[in-house]
């Protein structure tokens, strides 16, 4: 303790100076404006560097328990999709034992996506090494995304929902009511069901999904939602504008469908002489 004392004893003109410092400083940030508040916001952004800091610091501590985390998800999730037996990016679906053996599921990343054209396309990082073919179906955890076109080794190219030219063979949920998704080419995020009858009840909020009348989508993957119901031009049919249930500007991880059958199915459907959406 007397050594302490001795110590401060000996830098007491420093302390002193120190203090009398702190004291100027004192009186000219609260007697001046403009030095006051350049004070201030020096002193607001050096806490603000601390504070950054520290909170990157502990965060970087709680990644194992955040990681557990997500560990203990991945694994009931796993087990959810233990039936189709798929990676842990893979989807969940409810399907019965009939359709599980003729439809297989891949999972792909999306490495490139067009959203402003009338014929918009996605790139997968997968292609025929990995199992993708011509002419699978695309969905994720939202809904119906498109349909692949072409396969080369390590990549693939979609044709998305939002292309003019792709018909979706679609149903309504709550009726069994069938008809076509296509896009319009104008809002991303709106299409319209075509071919569904004038005398068909609908309702805004009817929820649509896909048919499974055609070789590439299983039924019961979402499309959108009604959210308009005109009489059309077309005095047959009615002019129904869905709310795409799939935001096409944050896709992310998909997945692919295969129907084992599809040959067969397209063979017969080209010897009759029909022809289906897809």
């Amino acid at each position: 303790m007397q050594r302490i004392l001795l110590f401060l004893y000996r830098i007491r003109s420093f302390l002193l100076f120190v203090l009398l410092e702190s004291l100027a400083i004192w009186f000219i940030v609260n007697n001046n404006s403009p030095q006051g508040a350049v004070f201030f916001n020096s002193s607001n952004n050096f806490i603000g560097t601390i504070l950054s800091s520290k909170d990157n610091f502990t965060s970087y501590f709680s990644l194992s328990s955040a990681n557990e985390a997500l560990v203990e998800k991945n694994t009931e999730l796993l087990k959810k999709l233990d039936r189709f037996t798929q990676p842990k990016d893979s989807v969940y679906l409810v399907l019965d034992s009939s359709l599980s053996l003729q439809h297989e599921f891949r999972s792909a990343l999306v490495i490139n996506n067009s959203l402003h054209f009338n014929q918009n396309y996605l790139t997968l990082n997968k292609g025929s090494r990995h199992g993708i073919k011509a002419g699978m179906g695309v969905f994720n955890e939202q809904g119906v995304i498109g349909r692949v076109k072409g396969v080369s080794k390590n990549f693939s190219t979609v044709i998305s929902l939002l292309h003019t030219d792709n018909l979706i063979s679609s149903k309504v949920k709550s009726s069994e009511v069938f008809g076509s998704t296509k896009w319009d080419g104008r809002n991303p995020r709106q299409a319209k069901l075509l071919y569904v009858p004038r005398h068909v009840i609908l309702s805004p909020g009817d929820t649509i999904v896909t048919s499974g009348y055609n070789a590439v989508f299983p039924e019961g993957i979402l499309v959108g939602r009604v959210t308009e119901i005109g009489q059309g031009a077309d005095t047959n049919y009615l002019d129904i504008t869905l709310e795409l249930s799939t935001d096409f500007s944050r896709l992310n991880y998909v997945y692919l469908v295969e129907n084992l059958l599809k040959t067969e199915m397209d063979s017969l459907y080209d010897a009759s002489g029909i022809i289906i959406d897809e």
